[in-house]
């Protein structure tokens, strides 16, 4: 029988953000509520979680459904965090949020890698991706057309404008 994701230590954060509308952030963050899978990391809790999205804090009495885009981002990641993943996989985070969001958002994804986690991202927003990453794979229509360091890709004009138009 094949593994769930989650049993994997994988914990995934779709593009649509699939929040429960009529669930509170507090009871959103209890449904995502897993052990570690690799002994000796430390659990995530919802206080931990607070301290990483101060402003879910505050909204913890709030339904999903009442939420920003920019909040139900949040909540998406802090509730994917709160089944203690060894490796976080994001699709299109930064889609459709707010400048200011996306800044914010980077921020507390660089602390997540800093802290030791792994993130495999999917994203769209070139600069964004750039500044969380170390590799870059480039794919299109199903073929990985580039794969390299940071600096690989930045010398690359040619690849830029074929595939970014950047």
């Amino acid at each position: 029988m094949a593994r769930l994701p989650r049993r994997r230590g994988i914990g995934y954060v779709p593009e649509d953000r699939r929040v429960f509308p009529f669930l509170t952030v507090r009871e959103t963050l209890e449904v995502g509520v897993k052990p570690p899978i690799t002994p000796g990391n430390t659990a995530w809790t919802s206080e931990k979680v607070f301290d990483l999205f101060p402003l879910l804090r505050k909204l913890e009495k709030r339904n999903g459904g009442t939420l920003s885009g920019g909040e139900q981002q949040m909540l998406t990641i802090a509730r994917s965090l709160m089944g203690n993943p060894d490796l976080l996989l994001l699709d299109e985070p930064s889609e459709g949020l707010a400048p200011l969001v996306v800044e914010h958002l980077l921020e507390q994804l660089q602390r997540l890698r800093e802290e030791g986690l792994a993130i495999l991202l999917c994203e769209q927003n070139v600069d964004f991706a750039l500044e969380l990453s170390d590799r870059v794979y480039i794919i299109d229509k199903g073929h990985i057309r580039f794969e390299g360091t940071i600096s690989e890709f930045e010398e690359n004009e040619e690849l830029r404008l074929a595939y970014l138009a950047v």
